[in-house]
Formats: structure tokens, C-alpha cells, sequence
């Protein structure tokens, strides 16, 4: 029996569990590969953005193993299809970080510099939704322990209202920060800030992935 199926005898969201790890992987790479980039460390951001590539396939390598043991699986106490959109859900935020990736690889991007504060404040921002996120799937899993009983999941709501909460104000700090990119046009390739523009509406994905999880979550626990 594969490590997946023997997740499964475990409880319905280990096997994701496993998946999150990889994902995990893939959103801690976010931040050093934008400060490869703040400091010009190309090098490094190769060695960074390789590891992306790399943790991103295991991810799949996982999702796919998942996709194949469900079918396969006995009673589950939710909806194969719901467990099955979490997944890619959750699979969506590691292609977001490997999208990112695949930008910061096109050219030898510069930050500008008037924006490096702010680019931080708004990377500090998503992964912020990204760890509240994490939070939320280790409740998921004590939830899961005491039987999944929508009754007893009070304090997992908060914690996905939580989730909501955080992608609104990094969709907040995205908007702020596209508008200075914008302000600075007469100063920059316009390469540069439309390449910079993209980088900021992926960083954006990645948080409205977690959110949109968070959504799911709450729709499977009101079943």
C-alpha cells in the first residue's frame, strides 16, 4: 500500500496534509527570491527559483497520487469532489510561486528603489494570508481527530474569517503599491514596470488562493 492510501485510513485530509508540506516548501521561497532580486543576487535567485521548479513537481507528483487513491478510497465524511477542489486549490498556490518564479526569470529584474519598503510591506502582507492559512488546515486536522463535526468547528470559522480578512488587506496593500509603480512610469523601462506589475498581481493570486480555501472550507464544514 502507498504512503497516500495509507494517509487515507488515517482521515480524509492527511493526504492533503502531506500535499500542504510541499506547498509550504514552494510559499518559504517567496520572500529570499525577492530579496535575491532587491539585492541583485542573481546567482543566489537561480538557486532559489530551481528549488521552486523542483518542490512544485513534488507538489504534483502528490496531487496526482491524491487524484488516484480517492476514487480507490472508502466512506469519506465529505464530498470527494469538495476534498478533491481543496486540492487543487491548494495546488494552485505552489503554481503561483512557481509563476512568480517563472517572472523573476525573464530578465535581470532591479527593484526600484523607492518602492523596497513598500514591496516588503505588501510580501509581508500575503504570506501573512499564506501562514493564517496554514493555521487554519492544522485546525482543520484536530477537527478532523474529534470526528469532523460541524457543531464543534466554532473556533475554525473565526479562523477562516481570519483568512478572509488577511487577502483583503493584501488586496488593499497590492492596490497602494500598483499605484506608486504606476507613479514612477516616467522612470522606469516600461519592461520593467509592466514586468513588476505582474509579479505584484501573482504575489496577489497567491493570497486569493488561500482565501478562496478558506471559502471551501467553510462551505464543507456547513454541510
Amino acid at each position: 500500500m502507498g504512503l497516500i492510501a495509507e494517509l487515507f485510513q488515517q482521515s480524509p485530509f492527511e493526504p492533503l496534509l502531506h500535499h500542504l508540506k510541499k506547498v509550504r516548501e514552494c510559499v518559504t521561497l517567496v520572500r529570499p527570491m525577492l530579496e535575491a532580486v532587491r539585492d541583485e543576487e542573481y546567482d543566489l535567485l537561480d538557486e532559489l527559483i530551481k528549488r521552486v521548479f523542483k518542490t512544485e513537481h513534488e507538489a504534483d507528483m502528490i496531487k496526482d497520487e491524491i487524484r488516484q487513491v480517492i476514487p480507490r478510497s472508502f466512506f469519506l465524511p465529505v464530498y470527494r469532489g469538495d476534498l478533491l477542489g481543496y486540492l487543487k486549490l491548494q495546488d494552485d498556490m505552489a503554481d503561483s510561486v512557481e509563476d512568480l518564479a517563472i517572472l523573476l526569470t525573464i530578465k535581470q529584474l532591479r527593484m526600484p528603489r523607492p518602492l523596497v519598503t513598500q514591496v516588503f510591506e505588501y510580501v509581508e502582507t500575503v504570506l501573512r494570508v499564506c501562514d493564517k492559512h496554514h493555521e487554519m488546515n492544522e485546525r482543520l486536522q484536530d477537527l478532523v481527530a474529534r470526528g469532523f463535526l460541524a457543531d464543534q468547528a466554532t473556533g475554525l470559522m473565526d479562523l477562516i474569517r481570519v483568512v478572509e480578512k488577511a487577502e483583503w488587506e493584501a488586496d488593499k496593500t497590492q492596490y497602494t503599491l500598483s499605484k506608486a509603480l504606476f507613479a514612477m512610469e516616467d522612470e522606469l523601462k516600461a519592461s520593467d514596470l509592466m514586468l513588476w506589475w505582474r509579479v505584484f498581481l501573482e504575489l496577489g493570486q497567491l493570497a486569493n488562493h488561500a482565501e478562496k480555501m478558506a471559502d471551501r472550507l467553510r462551505r464543507m464544514l456547513s454541510q
